[in-house]
């Protein structure tokens, strides 16, 4: 990965959290140096969730060979991660409430790295549900993580330049996806057997267990890996004074709901937030799984295609945040959908290459999505409503665990190529709620 932009991430972050006003220090901690410390910190927690993400989209197909699944089988991996995030947020959001945007990450980090170590038996007892277990236990910590860091970076400087950001924050997201598919490839996918499931099948029961056991210990050593670094850095937050919120006058979380359902940019946008990622992880969970089809590769070779897309999600991630100096992230967000929507629905029509290369160009569309309807839903949502109002966009990546079965039944019934059909469902509607952003703010000019 080029050096390049994450330089330009450090400096443009630095300066965009110039005069802020929503952060205090703790033992009157205000020099730049240590401001920018505690910055990069917060900013490692996007790249590690990004780890998270997408070493979860090659599970998919790994369990589908190691235990000869159906895609509704393997989509439980999704359904168990981000349904943890639905199951943690609110909680995330009453605790950072009643304590620190420090204490919030620790706990995440404590969280996750609890996941990531549990691999280990569930790989002894050769227990699907084990596995299941441990992922939703480790997105538990990515929920915390996600709850936490998101309104911080938001509140680290000017309301005016929050949502620009925001997403020069989330750069480092698909940097940990990278890394994540890189790690699954190497140590993961080209563990696996290349015996598909009729020779499994043929196997007698001694001979499959060897073979399942490697597989799945080549699974929870890398996940252990990652629980160790994740240790290594609890540490180093722990011991680091970070800003803190100065809080403000709570009125309790039924009263911010209250507040939050009057308001339709937040509503509409957790909607939309719910149907994006519902798009992201179909196309992501499944990216993989076309290859296969229109090119007859095998997992390991095809998740090449996977590192493509996430690159190309990478790049335009910087070239839409530098575009959004210029042009306002609403516009921004309304071209990227419509252009997913034509995307996807090539991916549907489209045979072999022309089919892939479609796929690969919905990243890049995907790239800026996230944190800009996130910006966007919070525009004048502050104090204790912004934490629970956080929450709520949070709680809306469950639609990764809802959509992701969806898409999994359509594509056992009717094959992986219309699968695709669900994700340009979710674009549509995205676009829907972008334009009539886009309405009502030239309507009160």
């Amino acid at each position: 990965m080029p050096v390049l932009p994450y330089i330009f991430y450090f400096l443009t972050l630095k300066r965009l959290t110039k005069r802020h006003n929503t952060l205090t220090t703790d033992s009157g901690l205000d020099n730049n140096k240590k401001r920018l410390t505690a910055l990069i910190l917060v900013s490692l927690l996007f790249l590690l969730w990004g780890v998270a993400n997408n070493m979860n989209d090659t599970l998919l197909a790994a369990f589908k060979r190691i235990m000869s699944m159906s895609d509704l089988q393997t989509s439980l991996v999704q359904f168990s991660f981000y349904g943890a995030y639905f199951c943690f947020a609110l909680p995330a959001a009453i605790f950072i409430s009643r304590h620190t945007y420090k204490a919030g990450i620790l706990l995440g980090l404590a969280f996750y790295a609890a996941g990531c170590m549990l691999f280990y038996p569930a790989a002894a007892t050769a227990s699907y549900g084990f596995f299941l277990f441990a992922i939703y236990v480790m997105a538990g910590g990515c929920a915390i993580l996600e709850t936490t860091a998101n309104p911080y970076i938001l509140s680290m400087g000017p309301a005016a330049t929050a949502t620009r950001r925001l997403n020069i924050a989330q750069t480092l997201n698909p940097l940990g996806a990278i890394c994540g598919i890189l790690a699954s490839r190497h140590f993961i996918l080209s563990e696996l057997n290349a015996a598909d499931a009729a020779e499994r099948g043929n196997m007698d029961t001694q001979a499959l267990a060897a073979i399942q056991s490697h597989e799945l210990f080549s699974i929870s050593r890398t996940y252990m890996l990652i629980g160790g670094l994740l240790l290594a850095l609890f540490i180093v937050i722990a011991l680091t004074r970070m800003p803190v919120d100065k809080g403000s006058a709570h009125s309790g979380i039924a009263g911010s709901f209250r507040r939050l359902a009057h308001n339709k940019r937040w509503s509409y946008g957790v909607i939309a937030q719910f149907f994006y990622v519902g798009a992201q992880t179909g196309v992501w969970s499944f990216t993989i799984r076309l290859v296969m089809s229109e090119l007859g590769m095998n997992e390991s070779d095809s998740s090449l295609i996977f590192l493509y897309s996430i690159i190309a999600f990478t790049g335009f991630r910087f070239i839409f945040t530098w575009l959004m100096g210029y042009v306002s992230p609403a516009i921004l967000l309304a071209v990227s959908s419509i252009t997913a929507i034509i995307c996807t629905a090539c991916v549907i029509l489209c045979d072999g290459t022309a089919a892939i290369i479609a796929l690969v160009a919905i990243s890049g569309c995907m790239s800026l999505m996230f944190p800009t309807i996130y910006g966007i839903a919070l525009d004048g949502i502050s104090g204790d409503d912004a934490k629970i109002a956080a929450s709520g966009l949070i709680m809306a990546i469950l639609g990764g665990a809802l959509i992701t079965p969806v898409q999994a039944a359509v594509s056992d019934a009717a094959g992986i190529s219309l699968s695709f059909i669900v994700p340009l469902a979710c674009f549509i509607i995205i676009t829907i709620y972008i334009t009539g952003i886009i309405r009502k703010n030239n309507a009160t000019r």
